[in-house]
């Protein structure tokens, strides 16, 4: 750029700064901008125009007043006015006011553009660099629709200096990440591919962060930048320092385009043309051989930029996983900086270490590190780094070295950083089930995790291990005999209680033939710690109580004094003085069979993956799970789940609430629309709808007990299943079918390990609102995130979508909101598409949803007598108006079900219309912005054939049609 003269200060704005630094309240600096503003508004307002020299200088003056906080609301004009000078000072200062104040909305955004347009047309070096930094600063959606064509012609134009070709590259860049569905691809990206060739390296560095960008949506249009990645990554790596003098920093040659070239590459596989592949090998061993010769400098700029470079190769090593011996060789030098005096290479030693666990080439070679790793977990002071410890040690973990790693972590919990301490009882008990050859280890384990860590062991952990005890009938009478003398310590926590209550309940019988461990001296145990614990707990010791009756006789006269005291028969919460009056009444009433029959011990539960495994997916996002524990894998050596005990229990009491899984959106319930219905499937968790206030509309199912327990549920141990199976409650994925959002607007819409979808909606008449919420289900953040909606063929002449822009990027365990704006212009069928981009670890995603949003999302419903909707439906009688459709029930034929599909649905339920009492009939509008379609439905019920007659009425056809098809999958 050209410099500013010495004299082209301006002495009047240098006064002014001086002036307002001199102010010795913050009273005297806005008395002097106030004053300051008056003088520059008068002189904006005079009759004497201004020269160039004078508006660049209060221009300026605005520019400082707004940098200093205060709002200003003038001068814009006379800023874009220095758009269309010929000196370079003032035209900067002209961009500068405008890249800084103007918005995207306002009205000066055509002079703007003409100003901009002009500089961009006027082949001067200078002034199109200011204008392609201006739309780049800008980057609104205005500015991509009117450059987004002109920018790239600019960029691959043959006589673009390369100054404006970085310009145009990196403007581009910006256009891309803010309005990706504006960049159109064309020819130029051939061209721009060879830009790598190109012989200033500023520009190779500008065109490789665009290219890498680029590839990341289409891969296919560049992936012949491969070859010239590497070729000139090759150049790059083999040259000496000297070579590139203009671009070495601290002895390192070109570094900041290494790591450019390095992520491009990662975003492809490993070459196949076997010249390429054994090039970049060749580029990956030098770089490998650099990090073992001794350092050019002392200086710590030396060491950063080479370890970048290193790093980064390391990250395309692993990307490939296809070179076992590169990928050894990366993990020795990681196992270098393992013990490096420069924490943040500690850290990112054992972040790398992680995921080269996994591999199957470096396992093994990861693994010999493991003393080094330990000694960091005891011994380093950055609670960071001894996260990345835990992690590197639960993802080396396996048969070999189960019991070492996890008696290291459990040595480490007790002094453990409590932010981290939850996340590691987790990892402690999943190896522990995972790795577990005697199961009498896997039960003093977790036991050991609730002595050190009880508050941080959550539900799923207990539950786990209850499971696996069920299931096992070798290691029940050790955990009996385990968990009494645990619960003797005189403070326990209360999840041993749990515990302990849960197991000496079903299996105490075991260990009472022992004087010291006698069913009496079990009871006073328990009820030693009943008067220290919360009322879920206690309602699960009466419930153990209750089975002690059954397991022991002896003591029922006992445990019928507790059960008959004040303090439990009329205890101020109603679920323990209901418990204590039924177990009080059963246990006096009913027989010696029948409480055998009642109370019988709980059957194995059905083999299926571990809560705990689900829980820390939540927690952590499956980037960061060692690959081995995915739930992909099939081999597991424990396995649990939840069972139908309803034939077990059923004289038995409803005990239980229906539980939900934690949701990332916020978006779980309980919402039923049936009594009864098949397991959820599996992963599936509730949804709730919190958005909706048409709950209570739905019958919720009926729990079945499983026999005395307590609110945590013997019933089911395992949260992503419920103990109550809710008919269509399972969240949808990409091949569920997007008819569950006919009758409701909002809800879990799809949902993977990496992202969650969910929507919020409403509509009115023929416009429409949707919030669309992603959400990042894992801790490492979504780069170049992108969701963009396409209507197909005809739909986009019918249906109008406006998406806004979103945040290009989605941190780890965080929430996008993106805002869909609907118009209805005329009946439609088809659905628009969601088009997700983002790219997670190096890898690009690509997820395409269809939006729920259907015809009868328009539909306002209209309230009618008797005689008008009779009427009405005679004046729609002729043949094309009417559709009718005869069709099995699929769900239960609940009435109130029923009534609040057909409200969800859109139409309005007329009671009373109908002759038959047992027929729906429901009336509405169908609002576009061509026209209105008045809609008449009648629903007629047959309970005995499990059939409906579903008869819909409107003045259009296709939209008869399109409803009919709609309503009748709901029933």
């Amino acid at each position: 750029m050209p410099a500013v003269s010495k004299g082209d200060g301006m002495r009047g704005l240098a006064v002014f700064i001086s002036d307002i630094r001199n102010c010795k309240s913050k009273e005297a600096e806005i008395k002097r901008i106030n004053k300051e503003l008056a003088n520059i508004r008068s002189k904006f307002k005079g009759d004497k125009a201004l020269d160039g020299y004078s508006k660049k200088k209060y221009v300026c003056k605005l520019l400082f007043i707004f940098l200093l906080g205060h709002d200003i609301d003038f001068g814009h004009m006379e800023a874009v006015n220095l758009l269309s000078s010929n000196k370079y000072t003032e035209k900067q200062i002209g961009y500068l006011f405008i890249s800084v104040l103007v918005n995207s909305n306002s009205d000066l955004i055509s002079l703007i553009n003409n100003a901009i347009k002009n500089d961009l047309s006027s082949r001067n070096p200078t002034f199109m660099n200011l204008a392609l930094h201006c739309i780049a600063n800008v980057g609104s959606r205005e500015m991509a629709e009117a450059f987004a064509a002109e920018v790239p012609r600019i960029l691959v134009a043959g006589d673009t200096m390369d100054s404006v070709k970085q310009s145009a590259a990196l403007c581009l860049l910006r256009l891309n990440r803010t309005s990706p569905d504006l960049v159109p691809m064309g020819e130029w990206t051939t061209r721009v591919v060879h830009l790598l060739n190109d012989q200033h390296l500023g520009v190779v560095t500008a065109a490789t962060s665009l290219i890498t960008t680029l590839a990341q949506k289409s891969p296919e249009d560049f992936k012949t930048s491969v070859s010239l990645a590497v070729a000139r990554l090759s150049r790059i790596v083999s040259s000496a320092s000297t070579d590139l003098q203009d671009y070495t920093y601290y002895f390192v040659a070109a570094p900041w385009l290494s790591v450019k070239l390095l992520r491009l590459l990662q975003c492809y596989p490993p070459p196949e043309d076997g010249a390429i592949r054994g090039r970049l090998t060749e580029c990956l061993e030098t770089i490998l051989n650099k990090a073992q010769e001794p350092p050019k400098s002392k200086k710590v700029q030396h060491s950063n930029a080479k370890n970048a470079v290193l790093f980064e190769a390391i990250s395309l090593i692993i990307h490939h996983d296809s070179e076992p011996t590169l990928l050894v060789r990366a993990c020795n030098q990681l196992g270098q900086f393992l013990q490096h005096r420069e924490t943040n290479l500690r850290y990112l030693a054992l972040e790398s270490m992680c995921t080269l666990a996994s591999s199957e080439f470096s396992h093994e070679a990861v693994k010999t590190h493991i003393e080094t790793v330990i000694n960091a977990l005891k011994s380093e002071r950055d609670v960071s780094v001894r996260q990345r410890a835990v992690d590197l040690l639960y993802a080396m973990c396996d048969r070999s070295n189960a019991k070492q790693i996890v008696a290291e972590m459990l040595s480490y919990l007790e002094t453990a950083d409590y932010s981290i301490r939850e996340e590691i009882v987790l990892k402690v008990a999943i190896l522990a089930e995972k790795y577990a050859v005697d199961y009498t280890w896997y039960v003093d384990t977790i036991l050991n995790l609730i002595r050190f860590a009880g508050d941080y062991v959550s539900d799923e952990v207990w539950y786990r291990v209850i499971q696996i005890v069920i299931n096992r009938d070798e290691v029940q009478g050790y955990a009996a005999k385990t968990v009494f003398e645990a619960l003797q310590a005189p403070a326990c926590h209360e999840n041993l209680v749990k515990v302990g209550g849960y197991i000496l309940g079903e299996f105490g019988n075991l260990i009472a033939g022992d004087s010291r461990s006698s069913p009496l001296i079990q009871f006073d145990l328990l009820h030693s710690k009943f008067h220290l614990c919360t009322v879920p707990t206690r309602a699960l010791l009466l419930s153990a109580y209750i089975k002690f009756i059954n397991l022991f006789p002896e003591v029922k006269g006992t445990i019928q004094v507790v059960l008959r005291s004040d303090s439990q028969l009329r205890n101020a919460d109603v679920e323990l003085q209901q418990r204590a009056v039924e177990y009080l009444r059963l246990s006096c009433i009913a027989s010696t069979d029948i409480l055998a029959t009642v109370l019988e011990e709980m059957p194995p539960f059905p083999e299926r993956e571990s809560s705990i495994l689900a829980k820390l997916k939540r927690k952590k996002g499956p980037g960061n799970l060692h690959p081995d524990l995915d739930e992909n894998r099939k081999e597991r050596s424990v396995n649990g789940g939840t069972a139908d005990h309803s034939s077990t229990t059923s004289n038995a009491k409803v005990f239980a609430s229906p539980t939900t899984s934690t949701d990332l959106l916020g978006l779980g319930s309980t919402i039923a629309t049936q009594n009864s219905a098949p397991p959820a499937s599996k992963g599936a968790s509730l949804l709730v709808d919190v958005f909706s206030g048409n709950t209570a509309a739905f019958p919720v199912a009926t729990p079945v007990a499983v026999g005395p327990v307590a609110d945590e549920n013997f019933s089911s141990f395992l949260p992503n299943t419920p103990q109550v199976a809710y008919a269509n409650a399972t969240l949808p994925t990409a091949e569920e079918p997007e008819d569950k959002f006919v009758c409701k607007n909002n809800g879990v819409l799809y949902e993977n390990q990496l992202l969650q979808i969910g929507l919020k909606s409403e509509f009115r008449q023929n416009l429409g609102r949707m919030y669309v919420f992603f959400g990042n289900k894992t801790s490492t953040q979504f780069m170049n995130f992108a969701a963009s909606v396409v209507c197909q063929d005809a739909l986009q002449a019918q249906l109008n979508v406006h998406a806004k822009p979103a945040d290009p990027t989605v941190d780890g365990g965080a929430q996008l909101q993106q805002i869909l704006n609907i118009e209805c212009v005329s009946d439609f069928v088809d659905a628009p598409v969601l088009n997700i981009q983002f790219r997670y670890g190096g890898t690009l995603q690509n997820i395409a949803v269809k939006l729920p949003i259907t015809l009868n999302k328009f539909f306002q419903p209209t309230e009618m007598t008797s005689l008008d909707f009779f009427q009405r439906w005679k004046q729609l009688g002729a043949p094309q108006q009417e559709v009718q459709n005869i069709f099995k029930a699929r769900h239960s034929m609940d009435t109130e079900v029923t009534k609040a599909k057909i409200m969800g649905f859109g139409a309005a339920l007329l009671d009373g219309v109908d002759p038959n009492p047992f027929n729906f009939v429901g009336a509405g509008v169908i609002h576009t912005k061509t026209t209105q379609v008045g809609c008449l439905l009648r629903l007629e019920p047959n309970t005995q054939a499990q059939m409906y007659r579903l008869t819909l009425r409107t003045s259009r056809d296709t939209v008869s049609q399109r409803l009919c098809d709609l309503l009748s999958e709901q029933f």
